[in-house]
């Protein structure tokens, strides 16, 4: 089991079919927090408390953090020299204990339930101690947005 940062290969045919909208207010996007025993990558399609058939691999209920993530704040998109690029602000979950490796953003508006929109690997497990976990988005910018569209 691993996690793999990628567009999942399932959000880019939803993109052409309509079924995101990253307008401000539009579709409602969660993040969920990932032990090291999940199993995440381009393949991913939706949402699972066990992506990848292993037990409890999404990090346990603690503090502000439970069962399918947070919602996250939509900033909105923008477009520079050709790159669309869409913003969340950052999310932090309070009064946490726990160890994550990844993550998987996720639409909860979409037709398809729950639909995977990216997995994100954290590089190596983070931690929090009866304290703040915050997921730092990168600059909305055309080199380093979350998710960018270039041509």
């Amino acid at each position: 089991m691993a996690i793999t940062q990628a567009i999942a290969n399932s959000f880019k045919k939803e993109l052409l079919e309509g079924e995101h909208n990253f307008g401000t207010g539009d579709d409602k996007f969660k993040i969920a927090l990932y032990t090291s025993s999940a199993t995440l990558n381009s393949s991913t399609t939706a949402y699972a408390a066990n992506p990848g058939g292993g037990a409890n691999t999404e990090v346990a209920n603690t503090g502000q953090y439970t069962a399918g993530g947070g919602l996250l704040v939509n900033n909105g998109t923008s477009i520079t020299a050709g790159v669309a690029r869409v913003d969340f602000a950052d999310r932090s979950f309070t009064g946490v204990t726990l160890t994550a490796r990844g993550a998987l953003i996720y639409n909860t508006s979409a037709t398809a339930t729950n639909a995977a929109v990216c997995a994100l690997d954290f590089g190596s497990d983070k931690t929090a101690t009866a304290g703040v976990f915050t997921i730092q988005f990168p600059a909305a910018t055309s080199t380093a947005a979350i998710l960018r569209i270039s041509g």
